[in-house]
């Protein structure tokens, strides 16, 4: 509650649905065990392979900006410790999450299971390529760096649909993007400046 209250409902979000859903996740179940004590912190924290789990505040905007309701289908690309999924598994009705590191994979799709997230779906893949079975989605949200926005995510956005990822060289200035597809036309608005872990993969 504190959390919410000083790092998120503070700087701005404003999305009921998001606010709920952030005061209900256990954050502290998505970290390791030496970082607990800070699992509420406004700040990233490693969750092992190079990767992490992102500041609140972040996950709160991305969230936000993806303008959820309960019907829509959502693709994660970069599941990581499975925390994200859960917040958008407390809005939407279903979550499909794709990771590349099959540990993290796998380690996420038990701990969403323990915590009863199933409406989740957590797939071992190359997020690039996004995840064409369930497509089209009305939202796709990405939490590693490209350095170009994705064809094939683009493409499995649904008319309408919303796609928010942060694009940027790694280690560089990224920059996190809400993109938007209304029939053949796509639209991009920088939101914000931002540091997330590059996407790794094929390409």
């Amino acid at each position: 509650m504190e959390m919410v209250e000083r790092q998120i409902r503070s700087r701005g979000i404003s999305s009921q649905q998001v606010l709920d859903a952030l005061e209900r996740v256990p954050r502290h179940e998505f970290v390791p065990e030496q970082y607990q004590s800070q699992a509420y912190a406004d700040h990233p924290l490693p969750i092992g392979h190079g990767q992490t789990i992102s500041q609140p505040y972040i996950v709160a905007l991305m969230s936000e900006l993806l303008q959820l309701e309960a019907g829509d289908r959502v693709l994660e690309v970069g599941t990581g410790s499975g925390y994200q999924a859960a917040i958008l598994a407390e809005i939407i009705d279903q979550v499909y999450t794709v990771e590349i590191i099959e540990a993290l994979a796998t380690q996420a799709r038990e701990r969403l299971e323990r915590l009863g997230y199933d409406n989740v779906e957590v797939l071992h893949a190359d997020g690039y390529f996004g995840w064409p079975e369930h497509a089209p989605y009305d939202a796709i949200i990405v939490t590693a760096a490209p350095d170009h926005i994705p064809q094939p995510l683009v493409q499995q956005l649904a008319d309408g649909g919303k796609l928010v990822i942060p694009v940027g060289p790694p280690g560089g200035y990224q920059t996190l993007w809400e993109v938007t597809k209304e029939g053949e036309e796509i639209t991009k608005r920088n939101v914000t400046g931002v540091l997330f872990v590059p996407l790794t993969g094929e390409h």
